[in-house]
């Protein structure tokens, strides 16, 4: 099973821009760019649970199953 982190689609639905959400985190926008990238391939579970709470999302909606391989 491949996942994928939604992360450039859910910033654009709210309208903000990855180096808004890496100022307002106080996260370098290099990670934020990674993360909106389909390459990710580790991430701390603690930025998870941090991007999730500044966009005020769950998990669930941040990380879904990549159907498209």
């Amino acid at each position: 099973m491949k996942l994928k982190i939604r992360l450039k689609e859910i910033l654009a639905e709210k309208g903000i821009s990855q180096r808004q959400l890496s100022m307002q985190m106080n996260i370098r926008y290099a990670t934020i760019n990674h993360l909106c990238s389909d390459s990710v391939d580790r991430v701390y579970v603690r930025t998870l649970e941090a991007i999730c709470d500044a966009l005020e999302i769950s998990i669930h909606e941040l990380i879904v199953e990549d159907t498209e391989t």
